[in-house]
């Protein structure tokens, strides 16, 4: 985790009433120990399980959690604590986690209402990890609960076909592109296109060609020829620019050891057939059939239900968006304290959101 994309422990990665409840505990309660715990309240509407991830980097941000000497002359700065005590921003320029986190392991599947991690500590210091923790576990536990079922799709008839994340310039900011390729590869993705999600996480990265390749040269088949005499052995050729018909047929004149063709738009399961059968009867059984184009776990598995001869499948926007599904109503709430010895079991109890006291198993 070299690049700055991914935080490191930085304290100011909270909401504000973080810092204002974390001073009145300094000021009236400091030798209070606190257990906050984290779930999903509801499923999602299109969801029956969810799978944890994001955990090495809570562990991470924990670990390495401080309030930097700018985050402190910001906080110190606010009209809001302009009269309170200033050894307070003292005690945060100094403070560290102390405490103990238990949670599930990543690529775990679990359901609502099920504790996944649980932070024992100062009341400060978990109180102060609540937006982080949050933000850290909610975006790749959806992308990676939806990749699952990405993944399935395209093996449920019992036959291994390639998934690869292809979702980077389509996340919600660049962080996001990385966390994204992490999380499709933790549960079951061959890899990504994301180059930096490769270097940073050790996943393999896949690449094809862009229809401007195509249009860069004097016509089509010059396009195909070049790429292939560059990278003859892991060509895969982008045949629809124009018509996936006839250029695969151009393709027969270049050589047959190109990998794969990939096609990205169209009525896929029409043109795949077309494509298969081209590339059999010119003696190229071996040259497989890449999709991808606006994909997602219902319309991959229309395709390999309907028998299409498809051998793997690069998957972005609906992915890393989870289209149908954009958030997950996970909640992180205080649920046991102790102070002078004395524990005290906590719960809510607001309509609708009651929670249930107590540390859980």
């Amino acid at each position: 985790m070299e690049k700055c994309i991914i935080l490191g422990g930085e304290g100011s990665l909270v909401d504000l009433y973080e810092i204002t409840m974390s001073y009145v505990y300094w000021k009236e309660i400091p030798d209070t120990q606190a257990t906050f715990e984290l779930w999903v309240r509801n499923l999602p509407e299109n969801r029956n399980y969810l799978v944890a991830c994001g955990l090495e980097h809570i562990i991470n941000y924990i670990l390495n959690f401080h309030f930097s000497e700018q985050d402190i002359k910001y906080l110190s700065s606010h009209p809001v604590f302009k009269k309170i005590d200033r050894k307070f921003f003292d005690f945060l320029k100094n403070l560290k986690f102390t405490g103990d986190l238990w949670a599930i392991p990543e690529g775990t599947i679990f359901f609502e209402g099920e504790p996944v991690l649980r932070i024992t500590s100062s009341i400060i210091e978990s109180q102060l990890l609540e937006t982080a923790i949050l933000n850290l576990f909610s975006y790749p536990t959806l992308i990676a609960s939806k990749s699952s079922r990405v993944y399935y799709s395209s093996t449920f008839d019992g036959k291994k076909r390639m998934v690869v994340e292809f979702g980077a310039r389509r996340t919600p900011g660049m962080s996001a592109s990385l966390i994204a390729a992490r999380a499709s590869y933790i549960t079951g993705f061959d890899g990504t296109s994301n180059v930096m999600a490769g270097e940073i996480f050790n996943i393999p990265t896949f690449g094809t060609m862009a229809h401007s390749f195509v249009l860069a040269f004097e016509d089509e088949e010059t396009s195909f020829k070049k790429y292939y005499e560059n990278f003859p052995e892991s060509t895969v050729l982008l045949i629809d620019t124009f018509n996936s018909e006839k250029a695969v047929k151009k393709i027969t004149e270049i050589g047959k050891g190109i990998k794969a063709v990939r096609i990205d738009s169209g009525d896929i399961k029409k043109e795949t057939k077309k494509v298969r059968k081209i590339l059999d009867e010119i003696g190229m059984k071996d040259t497989g059939i890449f999709l991808s184009g606006d994909l997602d776990e219902y319309k991959i598995y229309e395709i390999v239900k309907s028998g299409c001869p498809v051998d793997g499948f690069g998957v972005g926007t609906r992915l890393v968006n989870s289209s149908d599904c954009p958030y997950l109503s996970t909640i992180y709430k205080l649920v046991e304290i102790e102070r002078e010895k004395e524990i005290k079991m906590v719960a809510k109890l607001s309509e609708g959101k009651i929670t249930y006291p107590g540390k859980k198993q």
